[in-house]
């Protein structure tokens, strides 16, 4: 079986750039927070255990009303635990079965909240994305078109940024200082000599 590599940094880190670098390289890379909402939306009886839970307003022509949502969630750790439990078994599931058919030497699977929903099990190595706090707010910011105070209720929710380097295996400086690629393509070799 391929080597199963981890992929997690916070809000605004760059998860989403080291993810391009690693498909660029012909590694598949399996985008959890894409998959969620997905699921949120594909998912009939999903998206009925969310209505019961957030009202009918979750939905807007059948569409997840993530605004309406992350409004809700991000204000109330309750209602966020109450959504993970129904969102993160249905993904980690999804992702089991899409890591099952790849045949390449190595995947990444690329999630936010990782250790927070203990989809980090089963995980060979794990790579931290890290960026100062003020680069991540403000890439948040313009990313998501939401205010500071928005990024900071997302940020409270996940574990400390230190804390979360201190449990990778590797970390990636993603700084505006230092380049990404050849820190990404330093990994993808040994990613592929540990994988023989």
């Amino acid at each position: 079986m391929a080597l199963r590599i981890g992929l997690t940094g916070g809000i605004g880190s760059g998860k989403s750039t080291v993810s391009k670098i690693f498909e660029t390289l012909g590694v598949p890379v399996f985008d959890a927070d894409t998959a969620a909402k997905n699921i949120m939306n594909e998912d009939e009886h999903l998206k009925l255990k969310i209505k019961e839970i957030f009202g009918e307003a979750a939905y807007e022509n059948g569409i997840l009303n993530r605004k309406y949502l992350a409004s809700i969630v991000f204000n109330d750790a309750v209602k966020l635990e109450q959504l993970n439990a129904l969102v993160h078994p249905a993904t980690i599931s999804i992702a089991e079965k899409w890591a099952m058919k790849q045949t390449s030497p190595y995947t990444v699977k690329e999630a936010a909240l990782f250790f927070e929903s203990g989809s980090a099990a089963g995980i060979d190595y794990m790579i931290g994305v890290y960026a100062p706090q003020h680069l991540r707010i403000q890439r948040a910011m313009q990313r998501d078109n939401i205010t500071r105070e928005e990024v900071f209720a997302r940020i409270n929710k996940q574990i400390d940024e230190e804390m979360k380097m201190k449990l990778c295996d590797f970390v990636l400086v993603n700084d505006e200082q230092q380049l990404l690629i050849p820190q990404v393509i330093a990994l993808h070799e040994k990613f592929n000599k540990l994988s023989t």
